[in-house]
């Protein structure tokens, strides 16, 4: 069975069969995609542009902005093109090259949420070995960590998906290829490697969602010792941590722990953590931030200033 593979090309079916649900759809998702590359964007280009925002907490959020833009990117211009056709079809290769970029971004996301809260940790419960601690060598070990756990997550997943055997149907019960509806197309008892992918997903998404609850409730246990001037700026800052962290950990985690059963509820909760929340990222940071927004300003400030000349 393992040499057997006569399929060249899967079929999606998409979030709607229905094309005035699909036309609206089209816009809908369009003004989404525009929003997560524009604002995200903007975080990493007032990040890169501000002597202010030099701190290690800047450099991780301009990493998690260029990391939504990617995972995005990975499904949303696809699934906006499908939009427009009747018959949503994608190559064998490039359904596994897709998989991988989506596991490989979502999973390098998950591990930069972990690193941004342990650099709040340190900042918070540790102030006095912070700049000790969370050196710049130290945060460029922390991301390369992060993008490495994510390649290998993604790698093991997309090997071991190629060599299952693929004889028909091809017919894809989503808007973007991932492993559980794949799966369910190979010609071959999967029960085991469907365990083994709960494991390698769900389990790195719980156990990253625990640790990050975890260290927030330490956190902020130990701001009873902060000034109440302290105690308001790092519950800001926190909060804008927790709020992305349950957006994005929620339907991740409930979509990857369990073996999937209801493909229908399951695409339409992928929609949430693969488009939902990275637009709403930037907005969770720069509205409960003022040292992002005046950065913001002072470079649109100095942009105008440049054109006027």
């Amino acid at each position: 069975m393992g040499n057997i593979n006569n399929i060249t090309e899967f079929i999606f079916l998409g979030l709607s069969q229905n094309p005035e649900v699909q036309q609206i759809c089209f816009v809908l998702f369009l003004v989404f995609y525009i929003a997560i590359v524009l604002g995200n964007s903007l975080i990493v280009v007032t990040v890169v542009s501000s002597h202010h925002l030099n701190s290690p907490m800047y450099f991780f959020l301009s990493y998690l902005s260029f990391i939504d833009v990617c995972y995005s990117s990975a499904t949303a211009p696809k699934l906006i093109a499908d939009f427009l056709v009747e018959k949503k079809t994608i190559s064998f290769v490039g359904c596994m090259i897709q998989m991988f970029w989506v596991h490989f971004f979502g999973c390098t996301e998950i591990f930069v949420l972990v690193v941004m809260a342990f650099d709040r940790y340190v900042a918070i419960c540790k102030p006095l070995y912070y700049t000790t601690i969370m050196t710049r060598r130290m945060c460029g070990w922390l991301v390369v960590a992060s993008w490495l756990g994510g390649f290998l997550h993604s790698l093991l997943q997309t090997l071991l998906t190629v060599g299952l055997p693929f004889c028909g149907p091809n017919k894809i019960d989503h808007y973007f290829c991932d492993v559980h509806p794949v799966l369910k197309l190979a010609c071959t008892d999967t029960y085991v490697l469907g365990l083994i992918f709960v494991v390698n997903n769900g389990m790195v998404a719980l156990i990253s969602f625990l640790v990050l609850i975890v260290s927030y409730i330490i956190i902020l246990v130990s701001l009873k010792s902060h000034s109440s001037e302290g105690r308001i700026k790092a519950l800001s800052t926190c909060g804008s941590h927790i709020t992305v962290v349950i957006l994005f950990f929620g339907p991740c985690t409930f979509t990857y722990i369990r073996p999937s059963s209801n493909m229908a509820e399951d695409k339409r909760i992928a929609v949430f953590y693969t488009l939902v929340t990275p637009m709403l990222n930037p907005l969770i940071y720069t509205l409960r931030n003022e040292e992002v927004k005046s950065a913001m300003r002072k470079l649109w400030t100095k942009k105008m200033n440049s054109d006027g000349k």
